[in-house]
């Protein structure tokens, strides 16, 4: 049963969802990352320091997946090719296009989504500020690591420096590998997916999106294993918070509307009821003449007997 509305107030529809308003923000998420991997440029010893220092705690943990993996995309074209097409593409591809399938499909939840995504993306740039790292790719050789981006740079659009186009790779900050964005966004698709996706198609994309993400950021030497831990961190600590973040802005927003808005005065409508003297009469009408009755004659018809009373007190002064 929906409940009543307390009088005197005025319940506002909620605030509606447009694409031309939605799809800047989108491309936010993009440019505040890639402006981030540019701008977020610390000392190279630093970080080749930072790089060595999570190689050397991954092996006292015996976590130190990067190795092998690495030996078998170089080993075998067929698996590093893709893994490297899947690292340069999908990430700038998947996410975009998950976050208008919510937009369009499933439009209650993707407020939410959308800004889980922004703060976690947020959370990930202040990573790369504060924690410079060295990728396992750009480690000298006898780390034991192979850039298979630069291997198979002539089956693909990237140059040999970076995973950018041929050309730009000056343009990107190969310092920014902690944390792993690639894993955390990877990790977002998958939950949308699974949330709201409604066929077993759908749900085993949603576990297979962000393993096999995994696998190639660290097959490819551009993560470490930890680099990836850090992703999935980020993207958890942008969920507790995302839901205290909407309510917050939600209250901005209120006591923005409530200071700001216009102050109409209040002024009677026409046909509105006036109350005057005890009686009641709409806009515009005149209250008529009341005639007293004369001595001997009895009250008129409709009139009470205190009306009658008062006519005869007046006859006899």
């Amino acid at each position: 049963m929906p409940q009543a509305e307390t009088p005197g107030t005025e319940v506002s529809p909620p605030a509606r969802l447009r694409w031309w308003t939605e799809l800047p923000l989108i491309l936010v998420v993009y440019v505040s990352y890639s402006a981030g991997r540019l701008v977020a440029r610390g000392d190279i010893s630093d970080a080749v320091d930072h790089g060595l220092s999570i190689l050397r705690l991954e092996k006292l943990l015996h976590i130190n997946a990067e190795h092998p993996l690495n030996r078998l995309f170089t080993r075998e074209p067929w698996l590093g090719v893709p893994a490297d097409f899947w690292y340069a593409s999908l990430h700038y591809v998947v996410t975009p296009a998950i976050l208008v399938w919510l937009f369009k499909r499933h439009r209650p939840h993707y407020r939410t989504a959308r800004v889980w995504l922004l703060l976690s993306t947020f959370f990930g740039l202040i990573g790369f500020t504060l924690l410079p790292t060295c990728p396992p790719r750009l480690l000298s050789a006898g780390h034991g690591f192979v850039d298979t981006m630069a291997q198979y740079s002539s089956y693909g659009w990237w140059g040999g420096e970076a995973s950018a186009p041929r050309g730009l790779g000056g343009l990107t900050n190969q310092y920014a590998a902690m944390p792993s964005l690639h894993v955390g966004w990877a990790l977002w698709c998958g939950v949308m997916l699974w949330r709201h996706g409604r066929t077993r198609w759908a749900k085993a994309a949603a576990v297979a999106y962000p393993l096999l993400t995994t696998v190639v950021v660290m097959g490819t030497a551009n993560h470490y294993f930890l680099d990836a831990v850090a992703g999935v961190a980020v993207m958890g600590v942008g969920l507790l918070l995302s839901r205290a973040l909407m309510r917050a802005a939600d209250t901005v927003k209120a006591w923005l509307r409530a200071r700001f808005a216009p102050v109409t005065e209040s002024s009677p409508t026409a046909g509105s009821p006036i109350v005057s003297d005890g009686c009641q009469t709409s806009t515009g009408e005149r209250i008529p003449r009341q005639r007293t009755s004369r001595p001997g004659q009895g009250a008129e018809p409709g009139a009470s007997p205190a009306d009658a009373g008062d006519g005869a007190a007046a006859a006899a002064r």
